[in-house]
């Protein structure tokens, strides 16, 4: 479990979220991390230099920034214009991207991510088919305003000796992205992408030595694992989870059991951080209730624990001081408001956030145009 330094709830002026934190070798002046959050604003999947300005926006000195999901290959890739690190073009416009946020003083991680079957045949070389655990599609699925139906393409099964290759991008992701002047990673074993269709049986359904038993569907995510810190020191990874949630079809039969598997090996392989996503966030966007709870997963795991769901401030503070978590990310409460603790340090009121404007490709609308509290009217 991490070291929480003695400093919650020490001074009841200073809310939990705004207490400093050591996370290994970096020292953090308050919890509130920007979580992961997909923009599609990196054109040809190359960061741009909007991206120096979003960013700058929301670092603060000691602050956590983790940036959005960046591809690993061109076939991991499956969304229009999300990063990639697997070209010298991306990781050098990437390093005036992170040198933005080092001059505010923040921390920057990159998350890298495979999407799997989560993709289609325009993201994919030459039209191919994705890659996943399985050959089974995501089923249709409706747009949130039920207007538009989203389908997927039947994946390609990946045989037992292709993931080393798959592996090894991951590898070289995060040797790239430590290049670009990144002060470490965080690996997307979350949400339904490639990572997460080894993981759930919902959606694994191999013979294999990757496929079955629990240790059977976590050995292709600890592989990934393994190689990235063998690559960067385990005290730059991260990884990111979402053992609950059903997101892109993939469900487990016994969450519980998988989370506490996970963060179990994770502990013991000595990587920095495990990020988790409350059991109550069913799908990205809906926020539900339940009695299951990430702290098992907390208990098990040695290093510095991060919850994300749908925290507010005072859920986040209640967080930190109950022991339940060292960090609290926030994506769309950070996402509309790029001074987020600073808002919170003072219980200011927040902006609200556009749902329409999170994907679109416009680099200033939902995008750096949400004001920050001085720049709103006295």
């Amino acid at each position: 479990m991490g070291d929480d330094n003695g400093e919650a709830g020490k001074d009841d002026t200073t809310i939990p979220l705004l207490t400093p934190y050591k996370m290994g070798r970096f020292q953090l002046s308050h919890r509130v991390v920007l979580a992961p959050l997909t923009r599609c604003r990196s054109f040809g999947y190359v960061p741009q230099p909007h991206a120096a300005v979003y960013y700058a926006q929301r670092a603060t000195e000691g602050g956590l920034l983790i940036a959005e999901a960046t591809g690993v290959s061109h076939s991991a890739q499956g969304y229009p214009d999300s990063p990639g690190i697997w070209t010298r073009e991306q990781v050098e416009a990437w390093k005036p991207v992170v040198d933005a946020v080092h001059a505010k003083g923040g921390v920057f991680f990159c998350q890298i991510w495979h999407t799997g079957r989560a993709s289609n045949y325009q993201f994919q070389p030459n039209g191919q088919a994705p890659v996943s655990s399985t050959d089974r599609p995501i089923a249709p699925t409706k747009s949130e305003d039920g207007l538009s139906v989203t389908t997927y393409p039947v994946p390609r099964r990946l045989a037992a000796e292709e993931i080393p290759a798959v592996v090894e991008d991951f590898r070289i992701a995060a040797r790239n992205a430590i290049e670009a002047g990144f002060d470490g990673v965080e690996i997307h074993g979350a949400h339904g992408y490639l990572i997460d269709q080894f993981l759930k049986d919902g959606v694994n359904d191999r013979a294999d030595e990757y496929g079955g038993s629990l240790a059977n569907r976590c050995r292709f995510a600890l592989e990934v694992v393994a190689a990235v810190a063998r690559e960067v020191g385990a005290g730059r990874v991260g990884v990111r989870l979402s053992p609950y949630t059903q997101h892109m079809d993939a469900a487990d039969s016994d969450p519980d059991a998988l989370g506490l598997h996970m963060a179990r090996a994770l502990g013991g392989m000595g990587v920095l951080y495990l990020h988790a996503v409350e059991p109550r966030m069913v799908r990205p966007q809906e926020r539900g209730e339940t009695r299951r709870s990430l702290r098992p997963m907390r208990n098990a795991f040695r290093g510095t624990f991060v919850a994300a769901g749908a925290y507010t401030r005072e859920d986040g503070s209640r967080a930190v001081a109950d022991g339940y978590a060292d960090l609290v990310a926030y994506g769309r409460l950070f996402l509309a408001n790029p001074d987020l603790p600073r808002r919170f340090e003072l219980d200011a009121p927040l902006n609200k956030y556009d749902r329409k404007t999170f994907y679109t490709s416009d680099p200033v609308i939902g995008y750096t145009d949400y004001p920050f509290l001085d720049d709103l009217p006295k």
